[in-house]
């Protein structure tokens, strides 16, 4: 009978790509993914690939959520904007590697249950609420970090506005979810930089207007 993969497996195998700091390989190790997984899938929990939550969301593949994570170079003093908090997972993570992490979220059940993961995690350093991610959060603007989990079509120059000189974004950009690439945006006083990592799988960023 084979065996269920578990953290430790995980952690290994994410190793074993190389690409990887210790940081994100102990963070992702230390947020256990059976508290994101619905009960039907808790025997793929830590498998290495994407699951549904429910509402036409899913999970990150923990393979994605490690590179978007390592993509940003965080630290301790930086404040991140995560635009769409799904689960909660990838929320989670961000919070062990940085100072504060503000995400939004436009499914109010999926809010509520992310939520709730935080507080029995003890998670005192994430500021989540109900809204349109595609507008970002003015109020707490700028921000040194953004990270996007849902696909745009183009870089949001609203998200763009509100990202710190000197700072970086992540975002899947792409129409068909066949062909999106993840983009790395470093932000500089006179220009942008933009850096591709590769091709991935999200749901679309939809704003209010387009979601009705």
């Amino acid at each position: 009978m084979l065996s269920l993969p578990t953290a430790d497996t995980l952690r290994a195998q994410l190793a074993a790509d190389g690409r990887f700091s210790e940081n994100v390989l102990n963070a992702i190790h230390d947020i256990p993914r059976t508290f994101f997984v619905p009960e039907a899938f808790q025997d793929r929990a830590f498998e290495n690939s994407s699951l549904p939550i429910g509402l036409h969301q899913t999970i990150s593949q923990p393979t994605v959520v490690a590179l978007m994570t390592e993509a940003l170079q965080l630290d301790d003093r930086q404040k991140v904007l995560e635009i769409g908090t799904g689960s909660g997972y990838q929320t989670s993570i961000l919070s062990k590697l940085c100072r504060r992490v503000y995400s939004l979220e436009r499914h109010k059940p999926l809010l509520a249950k992310a939520e709730e993961r935080f507080r029995q995690l003890g998670l005192t350093n994430v500021v989540a609420r109900f809204g349109d991610g595609s507008m970002g959060w003015k109020e707490q603007a700028p921000f040194s970090r953004i990270i996007v989990t849902a696909a745009a079509i183009d870089v949001p120059e609203v998200l763009l506005d509100q990202l710190d000189v000197g700072g970086i974004m992540i975002v899947p950009v792409g129409l068909d979810e066949r062909t999106q690439e993840l983009l790395k945006i470093t932000k500089h006083e006179d220009d942008i930089v933009t850096e591709e990592l590769g091709e991935v799988r999200f749901v679309p960023l939809i704003s209010d207007e387009e979601g009705g």
